[in-house]
């Protein structure tokens, strides 16, 4: 059975997009802080901190050699708010080290794998804020390395059948942003109207745009940023 390793795996996007490599037939392999609360058939689980390179190496390679994975996504991250007068450097090098410095441990660790297959598949949950979002210093810049990383990638490991593209989610109606931003308060209403499509995304939204670049068949579609926002980057312009 084909494995995928799902970074952040646990729960939000990274559970949506585990549940749906379960129905095409692979192998969750889940890396996260915490256990997921729905185990999945054929699932395996390590707890890894991400803010600590060390350990997630370490958990990198025991997964590797276990499960011989030839899928990954790189899902964990965290997010500091904060204005830009606000930002410690602490924060920014926290946000960069389990966002960004992850993706590049992942990535490194499944590499051998996927080229002794002469088949690979790397999706890079990114976000909307790469393109810019007040009060998101650390986050915006960390997403928008992935997306640099996932072009630099693109470029270096085409020739060997290994693809990586991105993904650009939008608001997403997970746990973490309900709790931030209650179903019937001004502020949620304000981000809907503000989404073309009127409604905010759902995990599954993202884990339907996944399955796509982590499929066999997706080999012609490499260092590409899928914005899943619902229109959203397209812009308004008054008239």
């Amino acid at each position: 059975m084909s494995a995928i390793v799902i970074t952040g795996g646990a729960g939000g996007i990274g559970r949506a997009i585990a549940r749906r490599a379960t129905e095409a037939g692979w192998r969750p392999v889940t890396l996260d802080l915490r256990e997921p609360e729905d185990a999945l058939p054929n699932e395996a689980f390590f707890r890894c901190d991400f803010a600590d390179a060390g350990q997630a190496r370490a958990v990198l390679a025991e997964a590797v050699a276990k499960h011989a994975p030839t899928r990954l996504v790189n899902n964990v991250g965290i997010v500091r708010p904060a204005l830009l007068e606000d930002t410690s450097i602490e924060d920014l090098a926290a946000v960069m080290d389990v966002n960004l410095r992850s993706a590049v441990l992942a990535a490194q660790a499944l590499l051998p794998t996927m080229r002794d297959a002469g088949f690979g598949r790397i999706v890079n949950i990114a976000s909307r804020a790469a393109l810019g979002k007040e009060l998101r210093t650390a986050y915006a810049a960390s997403k928008a390395g992935l997306i640099g990383l996932t072009r630099t990638w693109a470029l270096e490991l085409a020739a060997q059948g290994i693809t990586v593209n991105a993904i650009g989610p939008g608001p997403i109606a997970t746990d973490l942003f309900r709790r931030a931003n209650p179903d019937n308060s001004p502020k949620t209403r304000a981000i809907i109207e503000g989404v073309p499509v009127k409604r905010l995304g759902t995990p599954e939204d993202i884990a339907h745009a996944a399955s796509y670049l982590l499929d066999d068949r997706s080999g012609f579609v490499t260092g590409q940023t899928l914005y899943v926002c619902g229109g959203l980057t397209v812009g308004l312009a008054p008239a």
